[in-house]
């Protein structure tokens, strides 16, 4: 009930389609049950044992209605056949059925119809919450958690929620009601059969929840596995060129089968356990049925305290029970793999780590002064990675932050655009707090080149102009010039519309970089992060990139990764970190000369 509680609120905005369905079972469960009594009358006529009823008779209230009802149709039958003959009788009869049954069947279908707005509509109002949570959710959270097991939380998890309120609206309506139903009629026709039945239907419930025990924690197993399946492939097809490069086809294959054979295991105790509900259900209907076959057959041919339409009508009634109860068992199962999946899915759409906006953030649409770095220390898991860092970006200038691998560079672009919470200290942009800005502000000011390319499968001019979606097609191909990467658009089939392929597959390492490059230029922001920006060049592109960022940067505000040492020997302050601080700061000439890591770095790379 917890969770359907939490999932409840996605419901709510159709409940008009609930209300509908609810409605259209109500009856449903009617039709079934008074199409059964229907058959009645019909047997009389058939074994032409109807009592003879010359007197229309009078209804005494609800207590007799059962009398009233027989009574009344063997005055039906009796006054129409001696009006009519018995074929004429029986042809009415016939009629009144079919249209009972047609009733019936049109209901089961306005509840489906239905329901299948709830259910799509459940459906994609999850997924549109989950894909925006999954967006917002801090940059840290996946480095904990598989991409895979993400992908399984959207798609299986979200549509085994979905399935399971079809489900709940069985258990609670439809089936029920069903039963319900039937048993009142059953009652009409004989109380003491009806006995056995509430004796059958607490029993049966009692042994199909013991069957149902630990299904949710098995539901929860089979999901985990098939998002470790997802992982495996997702790695797999990242990951093909080198998997294919060492020759680890076999170690990838070992791995991805150990991880379906777990499922495989895990599916088959859960199926198994399912499976069991329904001939479990059935079994015991049919021992009910047996025993009411030989009561009643008892009542029929000794006792003659019931007739035989009405025995043959009753066993239909009580055979017709079977159905809903084992839809129930089905549905009581489904809720709980509904559970399991809710859990998976409730646990991402409740998680608060997300890096909100203070209640009266700022919308900053400026830079005009510069950024200050204050005492900044922060780590990742406990492990510290930035000691009291102080840095001072003035306005219209270049800093370079160089170092070894692990010393913190990229840290400080991350902290910088907001993807990760300090620890202590503070970021300043022209004097306000950065967790005093809104975040979309602050990213607006900013433009990113990262070291990896990250280009979408879409085509040349929709992912340059990500940053700028207005954007014309002069803009875009003179973004592209300046990032020198024109020359080879232009040879493409379509243009700046030609599709790139899943994460730019159709394009080298430097087509990608230099579209990268590009995407920055033309969102024109007043302040440029280049994180290792030209390290996926060849020479000859990247000296004409770098003078192109060279003029790009003019009169703006710039912090530059770098590794290629070359790239940042004309940047106004050279910062040189080690181990999380800073060890030297300069210019290019001054930190040469002072004969201390920098110059060791750059005569490590030959550099003169």
């Amino acid at each position: 009930m917890n969770y359907i509680k939490k999932i409840f609120p996605f419901v709510l905005p159709y409940k008009k389609y609930a209300f509908l369905n609810v409605i259209s079972n109500i009856f449903y469960a009617l039709f079934s049950t008074l199409s059964m009594i229907s058959l009645i009358p019909m047997l009389k006529v058939m074994f032409s044992n109807a009592e003879r009823v010359t007197n229309e008779p009078e209804y005494k209230g609800l207590m007799h209605i059962s009398d009233y009802f027989e009574n009344y149709s063997n005055y039906f039958i009796t006054t129409y056949t001696a009006q009519n003959g018995g074929v004429a009788t029986l042809t009415v009869l016939v009629i009144l059925i079919i249209s009972l049954f047609l009733l019936k069947n049109l209901f089961n279908y306005a509840g489906l119809y239905f329901i299948a707005f709830l259910r799509n509509g459940v459906l994609r109002d999850l997924q549109n919450k989950l894909y925006h949570k999954i967006v917002a959710m801090p940059v840290a959270f996946y480095s904990e958690k598989r991409k895979g097991d993400t992908i399984a939380r959207m798609t299986s998890d979200v549509e085994e929620v979905q399935r399971s309120f079809l489900s709940m609206l069985e258990l609670v309506v439809k089936e029920p009601l069903t039963i319900l139903f039937t048993i009142i009629g059953m009652l009409a026709l004989s109380p003491q059969l009806t006995l056995f039945v509430f004796i059958f239907i607490p029993l049966s419930g009692y042994i199909i929840s013991l069957i149902g025990k630990q299904l949710k924690k098995k539901s929860d197993d089979v999901q985990r596995e098939r998002g470790q399946v997802l992982s495996n492939l997702e790695e797999t097809l990242s990951g093909l060129k080198i998997i294919k490069a060492f020759n680890a086809e076999e170690r990838f294959g070992n791995k991805f089968e150990n991880t379906t054979n777990r499922l495989y295991n895990f599916s088959n105790s859960l199926m198994h356990r399912q499976n069991l509900a329904s001939p479990t259900s059935e079994f015991l209907g049919i021992i009910v049925i047996a025993i009411l076959l030989w009561y009643g057959g008892k009542m029929v041919i000794i006792d003659g305290n019931l007739d035989g339409a009405t025995f043959i009508t009753y066993m239909g009634l009580a055979y017709n029970i079977l159905t809903p109860a084992k839809a129930i068992s089905k549905a009581s199962y489904a809720v709980k793999r509904g559970n399991a999946a809710a859990d998976r899915v409730l646990e991402i759409i409740e998680n608060d780590t997300i890096l909100k906006d203070q209640p009266n953030s700022l919308k900053k649409d400026s830079f005009d002064q510069g950024i200050q770095i204050n005492n900044l220390s922060f780590g990742y898991d406990k492990k510290q990675v930035l000691k009291n860092f102080n840095l001072e970006v003035q306005k219209g200038k270049t800093v370079a932050l160089v170092g070894q691998s692990g010393s913190g560079k990229s840290t400080i672009a991350n902290l910088i655009t907001r993807f990760y919470d300090i620890d202590q200290g503070e970021i300043l942009v022209d004097g306000v707090n950065i967790k005093n800005i809104q975040k979309k502000s602050l990213r607006g000011l900013m433009g990113m080149v990262t070291q990896d390319s990250i280009l979408f499968n879409d085509s040349i001019y929709n992912n340059i102009t990500l940053g700028k979606p207005d954007a014309s097609e002069e803009e875009v191909i003179a973004a592209l010039k300046i990032a020198n990467a024109w020359e080879f658009v232009s040879d493409l089939p379509e243009g700046i519309h030609t599709n790139i392929g899943d994460a730019g597959g159709k394009l080298s390492g430097g087509q990608k970089q230099r579209l990268s490059i590009a995407r920055a230029v033309l969102k024109n922001p007043p302040i440029m992060i280049l994180d290792e920006a030209t390290s996926a060049l060849d020479t000859e592109s990247e000296q004409l990139v770098q003078r192109a960022l060279e003029n790009m940067m003019l009169n703006r505000t710039s912090i530059v990764i770098a590794h290629r040492l070359s790239t940042i020997q004309n940047a106004d302050l050279i910062v040189v970190m080690k181990q999380g601080e800073i060890v030297e700061q300069g210019k290019h000439q001054d930190l040469l000369a002072a004969q201390g890591v920098y110059k060791n770095l750059v005569e490590m790379q030959s550099f003169e």
